[in-house]
C-alpha cells in the first residue's frame, strides 16, 4: 500500500486525527482477530513488513510519521474524484452509525425525527444523486466488498434509521464497539413462521391479561403495561437467549409498571392468587404485607437449553432503589462456592424513563457496575419508555438529555432504542443486549419506545393534561392487533387462529392456573438460600460468644505475621506494635483489635465475612488497618483474607462515594446471604442520611411487608467532640423510631469486648434481623475505653452493663442511664469529684428494650429517689422522647426519672468548640446534681 493510500485510509478513518494511540490498538485487535477489523485495514497490516512479526515500535513510528506529514493526495492510479467520492461515502457510512438513531422510526406514535444533515448527501460535497448508481467499496456494509451508493444508503437507512436506533460508536474499547457494529450491520437472521406466531401469543397474552383485569376488576389500581405490550416478549427473548449462553438464574428489579403482567405472563404467577389479592382474600399470614404491585415471585421456567431460575425482587414505590438491591443479590449468588461461573447469575432491571434520567441512584448504581466491590458481570437494563414520566409530565421537563438512556453513557455501554410497535425488532434487541452482557461481561440498555394507554393508574384520567397524544392513543390499534395483521399478510397464521389464541388465553384465566409452563418440583432447593434455621427465632436467644484464649493467642500471632520485606507506614507500624503487645496480655485491648479479632474468629469458625463502606480498609479515624500497603511497592496485604480458607472469605472494599447505592447493595446481598456477616459501615454516622430510603423501605420493614430476613449490620459513628451538625450525630432517634416487632436491633456499644461479642452474636446466633451498631469516633482511643483478653475469651454481649467500681448499693443516692461515649465523660467527671453515691449504668442495646435487665438493675437502687437518664443529642433528638417510657416503666416504687442533656435544637450539634465544650459540660455536671436543670421545652 502506497503513502497517499495510508494517508487516505487515514483522513477517512471516523476516529482521524493523527491518532496513533488509536491505530496501534486497531494493530492490536488485527493480532487477535484479523477479521474483527475493516478489510483495508486488514490488507495494510498483511502488507506489514514480515506479516504480524513487526515490532509495535516500528509500527508506532510509522504512525506518528504520517500524522506529522500534510494530508496531502497523491495521485498513484485511479481517478482523483472517484478517490474523493469514495471517502465521502465512507464518512457517510460512518455518519449513519453515529447518528442514525437521530433519525430512527423508534416512536411507535409515529412521530418523526428529522434526518440529521450528516445524514443528506448534501453534507458532502462530493456526493450528489447522480452518483446513486456508482459503485464504491462497503466497508463489508452489505457482505460484498462493493455496491453502488443507492444500495449503500438503503442499507444504512435500515439498519441505523429504521426500528431500532443504536448508540455504540461513543464506546472507547474498539472491540466492543466493532462488535455492536457488526453484529448491526450483518444479515438479521428470519424468525421461522414458529416463531413469529410465538411472539404474537406473548402479545396477546400481555394485552390479554390487562383486558381480563380491567373488565372483571373495574377502577381497581393495577398499573398496567398496555401500550407497553412488547415487554413481555422481551423478557421471554432475554430469558432463552441467557440460558442458551449458559446463564443458570436471571434475577429482575422492577417498579409497579407492568409488574402483574410480568407475574402472571413470566414468572407463571397463577392466576388465582393474583385474583385472591384483588379482592382482598390473600392472607400471607404478614403483620402488615404489602399491596398486590410490589410483591415479589420466584419460578422455574422451561426453555429450549434447559430449566432456568427466574427471580423478582420485592421492591416498594421508590422506583430505583431496587437496582443496588438487586445488585447485591445478584452478587450473593454469583459468590456462592457451588457457581461456577459468576455470569451464571444475570440481573435484569426494569425502568421507567422519567426515574432513569430523574433517579440519582440509577447514576451510582451504573458507576458501581465495573468496580470490584461490586461489579456482577454486567446487567441487562430495560426501560418501557411510555414517553410519559407521570401523568402531567412534558418529556420536556423530565430531563435536560435527548434521551432518558443518557446517564447510561457514562459507562461506555451501548444503548439500543427500539420500536414496541415492532416485536420481531424488540426480540433482537432483547436477543442482542443479552449477548452483549454474556460477552463484555458489562451493563447494557435497551429502550423500548412505547405509550401508556391508561393514565398514572387506572383511576387516572390522562387526557385532561395530555389531550393530543390521548386523542391518538384512543384510535390506534393494539400492538397484537397489528402484528397479527402483518402474520396473517405474511400467510403465517389466520384471523381465525388469532381469534382462538384470545380465546384460550382467556379461558385459561378464567382456570385460575399458571399461563407459563414452571418445573413443578422447581430449583429452589439447588439455588435458594435456607433461611429456615433463621424462623421463629426470638432475639433472646442464648448463644456463646467467647473464645479460648488460646485459640485467640493463635489468630493474633497469624494476624501479625507480613510477607517478607513488607514495610509498613510509621504510624501504622505502631499501630501493629501496640496489637502484638495486647495479644500477649502487655496492654488491654482497644476498639480496632476487638472488632478484627472477632473478624478473625468468625472466618476461623467457617464463617465469611464482607465490609464494604468508604475507608473501611483503614477505617475512616484509621483504627482498622484491614489492609496493609507496602511504602516501598504499593503493594497491599490483608492479613484476615489469609486466615479464611475456601470457600469461606473475607471481603472488604472502600467503597465509591456513595450511601444509598452501596447500603441497598449490601442489604441485597444480606438478604440472600444468611451466612456472611455484611457490614457497611458509613464514614460518619450521618452520611446514612442519604440511604434513608434503604432504611425506611427494606431493612426495617421488609420481613412484615415481604417476609424477607435480612442479617446486615450498619456500622455507624456516632459521639460529639465539636466536630459540628454534620459529623457528630448518626441520628440514633431515627432508627429508634423505625424500632417494632422487634424488625431490628439497634446497639451502643462501649467497649472492645462488647463489640466484639456483639459481631460475633450477629452471625452465630440463628437469628437474623439488621443490627444497627453507633459505633465510636474518640472512644476508639480513649485509655478508659479498653478491655482485656479474658473479656473475650469469657465473656458475653451484655444488654446491660451495671455500675462496675461502686458496689456499694446502699451508698447511692443517685442512679444515672446512658449509652455510649457520655458515660466515660460521666466517669471521668465523677473520679475528679470523688463522688461515691452515684452508679453510672450503662443501656448497650436500646431495641429490643432489655427491660428485665434494667428492671434488675435498678431494683438494686429502691432507695434511690433520682433516676436520670444522660444523653449527649439535644433533647428532642437521640433516645429520650422515643425510650422515656420504657425507662419510667422499670423504675422501682417512689424513683423518679429525669431528663440531662441539650436542650432541644433544630440541628443535632453546634459548630463552635467552644459552644460545644460549655453545653458538654452543663449537661456532665446536670447530670451528676452539680446544679439544677433548666425546665425544657
Amino acid at each position: 500500500m502506497s503513502t497517499s493510500d495510508m494517508q487516505s485510509l487515514l483522513s477517512d478513518s471516523y476516529l482521524y486525527g493523527g491518532n496513533a494511540d488509536y491505530l496501534e490498538e486497531l494493530y492490536d485487535l488485527f493480532l487477535k482477530d484479523p477479521q474483527a477489523i475493516d478489510p483495508k485495514w486488514r490488507a495494510y497490516f498483511q502488507r506489514l513488513p514480515n506479516g504480524t512479526d513487526v515490532s509495535h515500535a516500528d509500527i508506532r513510528k510509522q504512525f506518528l510519521q504520517l500524522a506529522k506529514q500534510p494530508l496531502q493526495r497523491q495521485i498513484v492510479t485511479g481517478d482523483a474524484l472517484h478517490e474523493r467520492k469514495q471517502a465521502a461515502v465512507k464518512q457517510l457510512i460512518n455518519a449513519y452509525r453515529t447518528y442514525g438513531h437521530l433519525a430512527a422510526k423508534t416512536d411507535p406514535l409515529g412521530k418523526i425525527s428529522a434526518h440529521p444533515r450528516q445524514l443528506t448527501l448534501s453534507y458532502y460535497p462530493d456526493l450528489s444523486p447522480k452518483d446513486y448508481d456508482q459503485q464504491f467499496h462497503t466497508q463489508s456494509l452489505l457482505g460484498v466488498d462493493k455496491a453502488t451508493l443507492r444500495e449503500i444508503i438503503v442499507r444504512l437507512e435500515e439498519i441505523y434509521c429504521g426500528s431500532i436506533g443504536s448508540e455504540f460508536m461513543y464506546i472507547s474499547n474498539l472491540e466492543e464497539a466493532l462488535w455492536v457494529q457488526q453484529r448491526l450491520e450483518q444479515k438479521r437472521p428470519e424468525l421461522s413462521a414458529e416463531q413469529k406466531r410465538e411472539i404474537l401469543k406473548q402479545l396477546i397474552a400481555a394485552d390479554g391479561l390487562e383486558k381480563y383485569l380491567g373488565n372483571k376488576y373495574v377502577a381497581q389500581k393495577r398499573f398496567s403495561l398496555e401500550g407497553g405490550d412488547s415487554f413481555i416478549p422481551f423478557v421471554h427473548a432475554v430469558n432463552e437467549q441467557a440460558s442458551q449462553q449458559g446463564v443458570k438464574e436471571i434475577l429482575m428489579g422492577m417498579a409497579h409498571r407492568g409488574r402483574l403482567n410480568t407475574l402472571i405472563n413470566i414468572y407463571g404467577k397463577p392466576a388465582e392468587e393474583l385474583f385472591q389479592e384483588f379482592e382482598g382474600r390473600k392472607d400471607y399470614g404478614l403483620t402488615s404485607g404489602d399491596v398486590k404491585y410490589h410483591l415479589g415471585y420466584a419460578s422455574d421456567v422451561e426453555t429450549k437449553s434447559g430449566p432456568l431460575h427466574l427471580m423478582l425482587a420485592f421492591n416498594p414505590s421508590h422506583l430505583e432503589v431496587i437496582n443496588a438491591v438487586l445488585m447485591g443479590s445478584v452478587r450473593a449468588r454469583q459468590e456462592r462456592p457451588e457457581r461456577e461461573q459468576p455470569f451464571e447469575v444475570m440481573g435484569l432491571l426494569v425502568h421507567g424513563d422519567a426515574s432513569f434520567a430523574g433517579q440519582g441512584i440509577v447514576q451510582e448504581t451504573l458507576n458501581m457496575s465495573q468496580t470490584n466491590a461490586y461489579q456482577i458481570a454486567g446487567t441487562v437494563h430495560v426501560v418501557i419508555n411510555n414517553q410519559v414520566g407521570f401523568t402531567t409530565s412534558d418529556p420536556k421537563d423530565a430531563r435536560s438529555s435527548i434521551y432518558c438512556t443518557d446517564p447510561a453513557k457514562m459507562i461506555d455501554c451501548p444503548i439500543f432504542h427500539v420500536n414496541g410497535d415492532d416485536p420481531e425488532a424488540v426480540v433482537f434487541v432483547a436477543q442482542l443486549a443479552t449477548e452483549y452482557r454474556n460477552r463484555f461481561h458489562k451493563d447494557v440498555v435497551a429502550d423500548i419506545v412505547c405509550y401508556r394507554r391508561q393514565g398514572h393508574n387506572e383511576g387516572d384520567e390522562p387526557i385532561a393534561t395530555q389531550p393530543m397524544m390521548y386523542q391518538f392513543i384512543r384510535k390506534y390499534p393494539v400492538t397484537h392487533e397489528l402484528y397479527a395483521q402483518k402474520l396473517i399478510d405474511q400467510n403465517v397464521c389466520t384471523a381465525e387462529e388469532v381469534a382462538n389464541w384470545i380465546k384460550s388465553y382467556r379461558d385459561l384465566l378464567d382456570t385460575g392456573g399458571s399461563v407459563v409452563k414452571t418445573k413443578p418440583d422447581g430449583l429452589s432447593s439447588k439455588y435458594a438460600a435456607n433461611w429456615a434455621p433463621y424462623l421463629d427465632r426470638e432475639w433472646f436467644t442464648p448463644v456463646e460468644t467467647s473464645v479460648p484464649l488460646q485459640k485467640l493467642v493463635a489468630l493474633g500471632e497469624k494476624l501479625a505475621q507480613l510477607p517478607p520485606d513488607f514495610e509498613v507506614q510509621r504510624q501504622v507500624s505502631h499501630t501493629l506494635a501496640a496489637r502484638t503487645h495486647m495479644i500477649q496480655g502487655q496492654q488491654p485491648l482497644d476498639w480496632g483489635y476487638a472488632e478484627t479479632l472477632a473478624y478473625a474468629s468468625l472466618l476461623d469458625e467457617g464463617y465469611s465475612v464482607r465490609i464494604s463502606g468508604e475507608d473501611v480498609r483503614r477505617g475512616t479515624f484509621a483504627h482498622r488497618h484491614a489492609t496493609l500497603h507496602d511504602q516501598k511497592t504499593g503493594k497491599t496485604y490483608t492479613a484476615l483474607a489469609h486466615i479464611a480458607k475456601s470457600p469461606v472469605r473475607f471481603q472488604i472494599y472502600d467503597s465509591l462515594l456513595s450511601e444509598v447505592g452501596t447500603m441497598g447493595f449490601e442489604y441485597g446481598y444480606a438478604t440472600t446471604d444468611p451466612h456472611t456477616l455484611v457490614l457497611w459501615e458509613a464514614q460518619y454516622g450521618d452520611f446514612a442520611n442519604g440511604a434513608q430510603v434503604v432504611m425506611d423501605q427494606f431493612i426495617s420493614s421488609a420481613w412484615q411487608k415481604w417476609r424477607t430476613l435480612c442479617g446486615l449490620t450498619l456500622l455507624l459513628p456516632h459521639g460529639y467532640e465539636g466536630s459540628g451538625p454534620e459529623h457528630t450525630s448518626a441520628r440514633l432517634e431515627r432508627y429508634l423510631q423505625l424500632c417494632a416487632e422487634k424488625n431490628m436491633q439497634v446497639c451502643v456499644p462501649t467497649t472492645p469486648a462488647q463489640i466484639f461479642h456483639l459481631l460475633r452474636r450477629q452471625i452465630i446466633r440463628p437469628y437474623r434481623t439488621p443490627l444497627i451498631v453507633m459505633t465510636p469516633k474518640s472512644m476508639l482511643r480513649n485509655k478508659l475505653a479498653v478491655s482485656s483478653l479474658a473479656e473475650l475469651s469469657q465473656g458475653h454481649f451484655q444488654l446491660v452493663i451495671p455500675e462496675t467500681e461502686h458496689t456499694d448499693t446502699k451508698q447511692i443516692k443517685r442512679v444515672i442511664l446512658c449509652s455510649g461515649k457520655v458515660y466515660y465523660d460521666l466517669l471521668q467527671k465523677r473520679g475528679e469529684l470523688s463522688r461515691k453515691d452515684i452508679a453510672l449504668i450503662r443501656i448497650e442495646q436500646l431495641y429490643p428494650f432489655p427491660r428485665d435487665e434494667l428492671q434488675a438493675q435498678l431494683k438494686q437502687y429502691e432507695n434511690v429517689k433520682d433516676v436520670i437518664w444522660c444523653q449527649e443529642e439535644p433533647e428532642n433528638q437521640g433516645a429520650w422522647y422515643i425510650m422515656r417510657h420504657r425507662f419510667e416503666a422499670c423504675l422501682a416504687k417512689g424513683q423518679r426519672l429525669h431528663y440531662a442533656g441539650r436542650p432541644a435544637a433544630a440541628s443535632p450539634a453546634v459548630g463552635y468548640m467552644k459552644l460545644h465544650l460549655k453545653q458538654q459540660a452543663e449537661l456532665i455536671n446536670a447530670a451528676l446534681g452539680l446544679k439544677e436543670q433548666h425546665a425544657k421545652n
